[in-house]
C-alpha cells in the first residue's frame, strides 16, 4: 500500500479511477489492529488502489475531508467519494471488506 505524501499526490491517486484511502496513525491502537490484513483486503479488492494517508503527516487533508476520528476508510471513483467508513469502533476485517462490497461501483459490475 502506498503512503501518500502530500495533498496534491492524494487528489492526484484519487482523481483516477477506483481509490480505497486508509485515514491512520502509527500510535493509534485500532490502526494497529486493522495493520496485519489490510494486504489481504488489497489482494482481494485489487480493483481499488489503496493508500495510506498519516492523519498526524496531512491533517490539513484530513480536515478538508473532515476525517476526524481514525482509522476512516474513504473510497473514491474518478475523485468523487462513493463511500466512508467511520466510527468509534475497533473495525474487524471482515466488517471493512462488508463496506467495500456494498459500495455502489460494485452494484454496477
Amino acid at each position: 500500500m502506498k503512503t501518500v505524501q502530500s495533498i496534491e499526490e492524494f487528489k492526484e491517486v484519487a482523481g483516477a479511477g477506483k481509490t480505497f484511502a486508509v485515514f491512520s496513525a502509527d500510535w493509534c491502537p485500532d490502526c494497529v489492529f486493522i495493520k496485519p490484513f489490510l494486504p489481504e483486503l488489497e489482494q482481494e479488492f485489487s480493483e481499488f488502489t489503496f493508500v495510506y494517508v498519516d492523519r498526524d503527516e496531512l491533517i490539513e487533508l484530513c480536515q478538508e475531508l473532515d476525517i476526524f476520528g481514525i482509522p476512516s476508510f474513504v473510497a473514491f471513483q474518478d475523485g468523487k467519494e462513493i463511500g466512508r467508513y467511520v466510527d468509534k469502533d475497533r473495525k474487524t476485517k471482515e466488517q471493512i471488506s462488508s463496506f467495500i462490497n456494498n459500495l455502489p461501483v460494485h452494484a454496477n459490475e
